[in-house]
């Protein structure tokens, strides 16, 4: 089972590996930067976990996470200093 964007804990980076979602949502994703390569980093998590603040292209973009369920990512990278809310 392939480890997702929603799996990866407040502070970790992890680069993306694939999307899998179809049509208009997987295009907006894209737009946003979450394509293959692209290194994200959970920096937030709303008071009751969800949303969650990903950091994305010197960007923060806020995802549900049965949005980030459909992107997958590589082993998580070394932690950073992450907010616990948004």
């Amino acid at each position: 089972m392939a480890r997702t964007l929603a799996q990866l804990a407040l502070g970790q980076s992890a680069r993306v590996t694939a999307v899998s979602l179809d049509g208009p949502k997987r295009i907006r994703l894209q737009e946003l930067g979450f394509l293959p390569g692209a290194r994200i980093t959970a920096l937030q998590e709303s008071p009751f976990g969800d949303p969650v603040a990903y950091g994305v292209l010197d960007t923060v973009i806020a995802l549900r996470r049965s949005d980030a369920r459909h992107i997958e990512i590589d082993a998580p990278h070394a932690p950073v200093q992450a907010k616990k809310q948004l």
